[in-house]
């Protein structure tokens, strides 16, 4: 670390009541001179259901500006968001409005159909996206799209790895999903980890709408006595944002008190915060791969300046994009004063191990992290409700 960056941290992390930082944040010596400006361009959702993911995807990527001078590589950063909409069509419009702002690379996306919808114009453009949420199992053969997330299937694989051994041999789950591409990744790749043929998960799955926008109140209440009448000693569900308050809350407002098993989104962000009766989410568990009580030091450091920052816990959307730009800080610099996107989409090629604060992690041939997944609980943490580490489960990818 550079004694610029030195004094830039120390004076971070007084504002921040933290101590120590990351690896991320070195940077040039004070005596060179500024290296020219550069813009990254983010597609976040920002209306409807999966707003508040957005809100993260963005608040992830800004933490690990603030804590390097606002730059990245040592080139000053400009982050420029545009909404991705929910479909392919206005993904596409995201993508071509930031190319034409001449942005060095791209960043974010949260909707699958919209990862899916941008993937040719993308790779077409051959400006690298690092993508940090989205990543379906179908995007495939790739050369300019990195994902900082995972792929969507192995959130199915650590689950139904760890039920396979955790449930009772005569338990039943009733499946219940919205009937999506990401949905279907989740469950195959459950299904092939549980055991397809396993009788616990015999009962026929229940495929709800898919809802663009907030659900209704009633909603799902169909589908969730359609599912209760087929199995009832545990729920197995996916979803997040709006859509997963909307489900839970309709899930007790049917009277059923047993377990919820899902993929971590169920719980992350904003959607704890909205009960008011904690009885109501308290016991859920779920599989991610972070968590804000990982024990390591790149965690502690940005767990802490983000609730400094932001009043709350950081969540898995949110990490994904604080590493997003991480890699993008190395990959920038290894592609040298005066880097072209097809330069920096070379160097992330060469990147190894990050240090990150889900635990150490790397890219594998599909250009998706190789990395840990562990297994949460919803419990009080003195007043609050948050997801806490039980275990880790496996390292996929």
């Amino acid at each position: 670390m550079t004694q610029v960056n030195r004094r830039r941290a120390l004076q971070l992390l007084a504002a921040l009541g933290t101590a120590g930082l990351g690896a991320g944040c070195a940077g040039r010596s004070a005596s060179d001179a500024p290296l020219s400006p550069i813009k990254i361009g983010m597609l976040i959702p920002q209306t409807g259901d999966l707003t508040d993911v957005g809100v993260e995807v963005a608040n992830g990527f800004q933490l690990f500006l603030d804590l390097n001078e606002e730059q990245l590589g040592g080139h000053p950063t400009e982050l420029v968001a545009v909404d991705e909409g929910n479909d392919a069509k206005s993904g596409q419009a995201a993508v071509e409005k930031l190319l034409n702002q001449g942005v060095l690379a791209l960043t974010g996306v949260v909707s699958s159909t919209v990862m899916l919808g941008i993937r040719d114009t993308v790779e077409q453009a051959q400006v690298p996206l690092v993508g940090s949420n989205a990543s379906p199992s179908s995007l495939q053969s790739v050369v300019y799209i990195w994902r900082t997330s995972y792929v969507l299937d192995e959130a199915g694989r650590a689950l139904g790895r760890y039920l396979q051994e955790a449930l009772d041999p005569s338990a039943r789950l009733a499946i219940i999903m919205p009937d999506s591409s990401a949905s279907k990744d989740v469950l195959r790749g459950f299904q092939e980890e549980f055991g397809q043929s396993d009788p616990r998960i015999g009962a026929p799955v229940t495929w709800t709408e898919d809802f663009s926008g907030v659900p209704g109140k009633n909603a799902y209440q169909r589908d969730i006595a359609t599912a209760l009448t087929r199995a009832s000693d545990g729920v197995l569900c996916f979803f997040a944002g709006a859509a997963a308050v909307e489900f839970l809350k309709q899930l007790r407002a049917a009277g059923y008190t047993g377990p919820v098993y899902a993929p971590g989104f169920l719980t992350e962000g904003n959607v704890l915060a909205s009960f008011k009766n904690k009885a109501d989410v308290l016991g859920i568990q779920t599989t991610l791969n972070y968590s804000p009580d990982v024990n390591n030091a790149a965690n502690r450091l940005f767990a802490s300046a983000y609730r400094k920052k932001h009043g709350t816990s950081p969540t898995a959307y949110a990490t994904a994009s604080y590493d997003a730009a991480h890699v993008l800080n190395q990959a920038i610099r290894r592609a040298g004063e005066s880097p072209t996107p097809s330069e920096v989409n070379l160097a992330l090629g060469k990147i190894g191990r990050i240090d990150s604060p889900r635990g150490v992690w790397q890219f594998n041939q599909s250009r998706t992290p190789q990395q840990r997944w562990y297994l949460r609980e919803v419990q009080l943490d003195g007043q609050l409700l948050s997801n806490v580490l039980l275990t880790e489960l496996a390292t996929l990818g």
